[in-house]
């Protein structure tokens, strides 16, 4: 599903990712740890098609189709979601609006007409009632007065609402209290079959208790330096990095 081969990329002259090789099938979760200064939000961001970040070498390969010269937001159409460390305010749009545009504007760029508003509801309460998700809030703006773990549960209810092939989770625990952890792990559980897989990018082995994953890679100095399965997080909550290096 997911390739990336050899991959570089610099911000500002630097170069951060230094070489990441990294496939993903479907229906996998992997999990990308490494202490902070690795790449690890990096190479979401490199996947995402973030314009500050500019790849010197390599390739990411989505369904047989290389990124490269993709915008972001054609990167989203093709199905590729990223779920920010600090989601952005949007005074005065609400959750459910958004959501309607995110949507038909995926739609549009497949060459589908918008969804019947009566499709949209439906859809709009099936995901909100998985992830427990109170009615009132979808009325608010957009991340407006949030605490972090609305923040990120509404960040997994986009999730479900678009159902991409690939899901990015950045440091989606930052944050969250043991309730809020659980809830947003449970909605990502719920949303995985075998047509999507998830990318978990995080600090912490807890988040991994909750959300558990096929193959753990550990990124240091922009290298995948080690990979192994969910034992692996265990033994860097044990050891730390120091002794990969």
């Amino acid at each position: 599903m997911l390739q990336i081969k050899n991959l570089h990329a610099s911000v500002e002259d630097k170069e951060i990712l230094k070489g990441i090789n990294l496939e993903v099938k479907a229906g996998e979760v992997h999990a990308i740890m490494g202490p902070n200064g690795a790449g690890k939000s990096t190479l979401s961001s490199v996947i995402a098609g973030n314009e500050n970040f500019e790849v010197t070498e390599g390739e990411i390969i989505l369904d047989g189709e290389d990124l490269a010269d993709l915008a972001p937001e054609e990167r989203a159409h093709k199905g590729i979601f990223l779920s920010f460390q600090y989601p952005v305010e949007i005074p005065g749009v609400s959750v459910t609006n958004f959501m309607k545009t995110a949507i038909n504007e995926t739609r549009k760029a497949n060459g589908l007409e918008d969804m019947p508003a009566n499709e949209m509801l439906k859809l709009i309460k099936e995901k909100a009632e998985l992830l427990e998700i109170d009615r009132k809030f979808l009325s608010r703006s957009l991340n407006e007065g949030f605490s972090g773990g609305e923040k990120k549960r509404n960040e997994i209810f986009q999730m479900a609402m678009l159902n991409p092939k690939i899901a990015i989770l950045d440091e989606t625990d930052s944050g969250l209290d043991i309730d809020a952890l659980r809830i947003v792990s449970n909605g990502v559980n719920k949303l995985k079959n075998a047509n999507n897989a998830v990318v978990v990018i995080t600090h912490y082995q807890r988040l991994l208790d909750y959300i558990v994953p096929d193959f753990v890679h550990v990124l240091h100095d922009g290298k995948i330096v080690k990979t192994g399965g969910k034992e692996l997080a265990l033994e860097l909550e044990q050891k730390g990095y120091d002794w990969l290096k």
